[in-house]
């Protein structure tokens, strides 16, 4: 059987790639950072994972044993004016693992770009990575595809929250680029076929879907599919990539970090220039999807709460990553925490159920103003914000992000741990625990916070007389809400039974 190894794989198309391939039949190997990101995703039994960074030769010297194909879906576009460095440094270290492992073939997956010109740093870097394993001894087939759309895209929640948000659009002038967007579906297609190749077939292809639109006809398209009028458009020259980028930085959900080599790349024409694939991989059955049948596919697994993967799934650049240390680790160091308590009658299954559920559409039980308010805060200084939202409205998995939290640990029934990915000085988590008791349930919230330097303490201080007023409503409405839900379901039991 042949054994592929996937980088990337708690990312938006590599999540989603993975399973594809293990239908496919092949025998999957991931190289992940942080291997408890995928303890809750359906397929962790059926691959066998490795866990390392791609900065690390030895742990991706160990990936590369015995592989086939490997699948480069890494790009470190959050990464500051750093991510060109960071992404070649990647790139080669993968590249010269692979050779000396005799992997038979790389396949990467970049973007459309013009042919001649000036490019964003962000295009310039994926081109340069491609270069990277076309001029190394393995066969390469490096992809380049046009706007993703699929639920959960990063291009595709920016189109969907500047289209729903604002009933009037000015733009700068890149609306009336050309773009050539692609289905999530069709890049999953070529990606699967592409390791079927023989080994001869290497270089770049093209990939993009059927229709090429301009950026404004996209937007537009997603009003009509989503039931809202069409939005007037203004081409506005003065608005520069930056302002754009902090422009979407507040409307949407998409992060300033994240905004800007997006928006970077959306100042050229962006289309397939060449067709060379079809010689070798045929269209998928039924022919490739069209832009307004993608962004339908997307809205109708969104309302189903069947998102698969989100650009939220990668991991924040410059937000912590450590894990809350466990208690006698905290010995010699500045700690604060915040303890709540509160005896409810509810059922621990009914206060669970609310715990699971917080955050996004459900929000935190306590002054949603304050919430709003340190998510607007967060966005200003380029953090994620509060609208990042959570992917299923009524079920966490670890790793998944929510609102300007991550999921750390997840004890289904008893135990959800969240760390901070919002822009403090420090690293702080929020624990919400279920303990079962002989009259219902204990409901459990601490906060903790390690604070960076004079600046942490500050902070603590500052916001310390809020968090009297806010954590104590979160504690009482969150067992207010559990109680209601159990004399709830206790009356339409003693209805049923006298009925």
């Amino acid at each position: 059987m042949s054994r592929i190894l996937v980088t990337g794989a708690t990312g938006y198309v590599g999540g989603r790639l993975v399973p594809k391939l293990l239908e496919a039949g092949f025998a999957v190997r991931v190289l992940v950072r942080s291997p408890h990101k995928l303890v809750d995703v359906p397929w962790r039994n059926d691959v066998e994972v490795v866990e390392g960074d791609l900065a690390n030769t030895d742990a991706v010297t160990a990936a590369c044993v015995d592989v086939d194909t490997l699948y480069y879906l890494v790009h470190s576009m959050g990464a500051g004016g750093r991510f060109e460095d960071i992404e070649a440094a990647s790139a080669q270290t993968v590249a010269e693992a692979a050779g000396n492992a005799g992997v038979s073939r790389i396949i990467y997956l970049g973007g459309l770009h013009p042919a001649t010109g000036d490019l964003s740093e962000h295009l310039r870097s994926r081109v340069a990575v491609g270069e990277i394993f076309l001029n190394s001894p393995v066969p390469t087939i490096a992809f380049q595809a046009g706007v993703v759309i699929g639920s959960g895209s990063a291009s595709f929640e920016m189109i969907r929250h500047l289209t729903e948000v604002l009933p009037y659009m000015p733009a700068p002038k890149w609306v009336r680029n050309r773009i050539q967007p692609i289905a999530i579906r069709d890049v999953l297609h070529y990606l699967v076929e592409a390791a079927r190749l023989p080994g001869a077939v290497q270089g770049t292809f093209d990939i993009g879907g059927p229709d090429i639109l301009r950026y404004g006809q996209m937007m537009n398209g997603y009003a009509l599919e989503a039931g809202l009028k069409q939005r007037p458009i203004a081409s506005l020259p003065v608005l520069t990539p930056w302002l754009a980028s902090q422009w979407v930085n507040l409307v949407t959900p998409i992060p300033r970090s994240l905004a800007v080599p997006i928006i970077a790349s959306l100042q050229y024409d962006c289309v397939v220039t060449e067709h060379g694939i079809d010689e070798y991989i045929p269209a998928p059955p039924g022919g490739l999807t069209g832009y307004r049948a993608a962004v339908r596919l997307a809205l109708a697994r969104m309302r189903d709460g069947d998102v698969e993967t989100s650009w939220q799934d990668s991991s924040v650049f410059g937000a912590p990553s450590d894990s809350l240390p466990s208690d006698p680790l905290w010995a010699g160091h500045v700690v604060y925490t915040d303890l709540k308590e509160r005896e409810t009658a509810a059922t621990p299954a009914d206060l669970w159920a609310v715990i699971e559920g917080i955050g996004g559409e459900n929000g935190w039980y306590s002054f949603p103003l304050a919430w709003a308010a340190r998510g607007w805060m967060d966005k200003l200084v380029g953090g994620v914000g509060l609208r990042r939202g959570r992917r299923h409205a009524s079920r966490l998995q670890t790793g998944d992000a929510l609102d300007f939290w991550r999921v750390e640990l997840l004890d289904r029934g008893s135990r959800l741990r969240l760390r901070a990915e919002m822009r403090v000085p420090g690293r702080a988590w929020l624990e919400l625990c279920v303990e079962e008791t002989a009259t219902g349930s204990r409901y459990r919230q601490r906060a903790v916070f390690f604070p960076q330097g004079l600046g942490g303490r500050l902070y603590w201080f500052a916001i310390l007389p809020f968090h009297g007023v806010i954590f104590n409503g979160m504690a009482n409405r969150i067992s207010v809400e559990a109680e209601k839900r159990t004399a709830e379901a206790a009356l339409e039991r003693s209805l049923t039974a006298v009925g």
